[in-house]
C-alpha cells in the first residue's frame, strides 16, 4: 500500500472517529452547510469585507433573493457570519464572516483553488462517463 494510500484511509477512519465522538446530527450538519451550493461561494465573497445585501446578490452568479436570504440566515444562525442593521432611511444591513466564519476562509480558498485547477479534468471524465452510459441510466 503507498503512502497515500494509507493517508487517505487514516483521513477517512478519522472522520469517522469525527462524527462519533460528537453529536453526529450536529457534525453532518455543519458538514451540509459548508457543502451546499451557495455558502463557501458566500464566505470566501465576504473574506473582502462586509457587504449590503444587494452587493453580495450581484456578486454570486446564479443566486435568487430568496435563496440568498435562506443561506445568510443560515450562516448567521451557525455563528459563520453577522448581520449587522444601521439606523438609516432606508434601513442598510451589511453582512460580514464573524471570527469563526474566517476560520473557514483558508480551507474554502484551499478547496476553491482544487476545483478550478481540476474542473477541466473533472469535465473530461464526465464526458467519458457519459458516453459509456445507456441513455436511460443518464441521471
Amino acid at each position: 500500500m503507498t503512502s497515500t494510500m494509507r493517508q487517505g484511509d487514516e483521513l477517512l477512519r478519522s472522520m469517522g472517529r469525527m462524527c462519533t465522538e460528537h453529536d453526529p446530527d450536529i457534525f453532518r450538519s455543519v458538514l451540509d452547510r459548508v457543502g451546499d451550493k451557495w455558502s463557501l461561494l458566500l464566505i470566501g465573497i465576504l473574506e473582502d469585507g462586509p457587504q449590503r445585501f444587494t452587493q453580495l446578490l450581484k456578486t454570486t452568479p446564479g443566486i435568487s433573493r430568496r435563496m440568498l436570504t435562506i443561506t445568510l440566515r443560515a450562516l448567521e444562525r451557525d455563528g459563520l457570519i453577522e448581520r449587522t442593521v444601521y439606523a438609516a432611511v432606508p434601513p442598510r444591513v451589511e453582512y460580514e464572516t464573524t471570527e469563526l466564519g474566517r476560520t473557514l476562509t483558508e480551507p474554502v480558498l484551499r478547496l476553491a483553488a482544487w476545483a478550478a485547477a481540476n474542473q477541466d479534468a473533472i469535465v473530461d471524465h464526465r464526458i467519458a462517463y457519459d458516453s459509456r452510459q445507456e441513455p436511460s441510466e443518464l441521471v
